[in-house]
């Protein structure tokens, strides 16, 4: 296991959609730290497991995808959730942006764009940590 290695949390509901995006993610080369399939779950798990990634899946049971993206970004500003969104959630997803989602990707998933969402959300968070440290500012 390489230290530059990414952490993801997966989150969703379904056992075979969990399943599909940690073979894709390891492929990539990730590094799965925890797999949850609840909001109350992902906000627990998060805070055990510090991601430097979370897949969130926006309709799950007891609470939803964008509440529970809102207590992950309350809790560590700087976390990066990524949704999973199905084609007619339009409107979840762009609860879970202003709510302080990255960004999104559509099910069903292919491997490239999977790839490229989480590389930009990581690069973009680099980066903005890189202009931040050069401007003298406080993280």
């Amino acid at each position: 296991m390489q230290d530059n290695q990414k952490s993801v949390l997966i989150v969703d509901d379904i056992p075979f959609v969990r399943k599909t995006l940690k073979q894709i993610l390891t492929n990539l080369g990730y590094r799965i730290v925890g797999e949850a399939e609840t909001g109350e779950d992902a906000v627990r798990l998060f805070k055990e497991t510090k991601p430097d990634i979370v897949t969130m899946d926006l309709v799950m049971p007891l609470m939803n995808g964008v509440e529970a993206t809102r207590k992950i970004i309350q809790s560590d500003q700087s976390a990066k959730v990524v949704i999973l969104s199905a084609m007619m959630q339009e409107n979840l997803v762009t609860e879970a942006i202003i709510a302080g989602a990255k960004d999104y990707i559509m099910k069903p998933f292919q491997t490239d764009e999977v790839a490229r969402v989480l590389k930009q959300v990581i690069q973009n968070s680099d980066q903005l940590n890189l202009n931040h440290r050069s401007a003298g500012g406080a993280a």
